[in-house]
């Protein structure tokens, strides 16, 4: 992964889809290669997968763009284009169409509260496994057991927010 600083560490990259309500973890995944656009179909599927059932809505940062995922996408989704207040360049909607549709969209009001959503949804959960959970490194080494400890994390930050709703 590339460091802030210059140069590049091992690390992996972790995803996680959460519920609106409840704020649990619906699914969760993790990689060691960078980029997030190739998780946004995998992980609508993923939730899918464990809910039995699609999401409405899907709400996603900058880093899951690309016109591939817009067009091929089987949900509602409102993806940011960019860093959100920041001036974004015009959207060639030839080239583009799915990201000029997104562009617009971002544009109305109803689109900019939608995606103003994401940041109470789906931010809190790394905090807490931060912060509450302590967990800053994983102690395995390999990315099959990485994974699995991935999953492990956000399945006890799970119980812990389900044992506070229940009291």
């Amino acid at each position: 992964m590339k460091r802030a600083g210059g140069g590049f560490d091992p690390a992996y990259n972790a995803q996680t889809a959460v519920d609106e309500a409840a704020h649990i973890i619906v699914a969760a995944e993790l990689d060691n290669v960078a980029p997030d656009a190739n998780w946004l179909l995998p992980m609508i599927q993923a939730v899918g997968d464990n809910l039995g059932e699609l999401p409405e809505l899907g709400l996603a940062d900058a880093g899951y763009r690309s016109e591939d995922n817009l067009k091929d996408v089987p949900i509602e989704v409102v993806v940011a284009l960019g860093r959100e207040g920041k001036e974004h360049a015009q959207v060639d909607a030839q080239s583009y169409p799915h990201t000029a549709a997104m562009a617009a969209r971002l544009k109305t009001d109803e689109g900019r509260a939608a995606y103003r959503k994401r940041k109470w949804i789906a931010e809190p959960p790394n905090g807490w496994i931060k912060n509450v959970l302590g967990f800053r490194q994983f102690s395995l080494r390999g990315l099959h057991r990485v994974r699995a400890e991935w999953k492990l994390v956000c399945m006890a930050l799970n119980l812990r927010r389900m044992a506070a709703m229940a009291a």
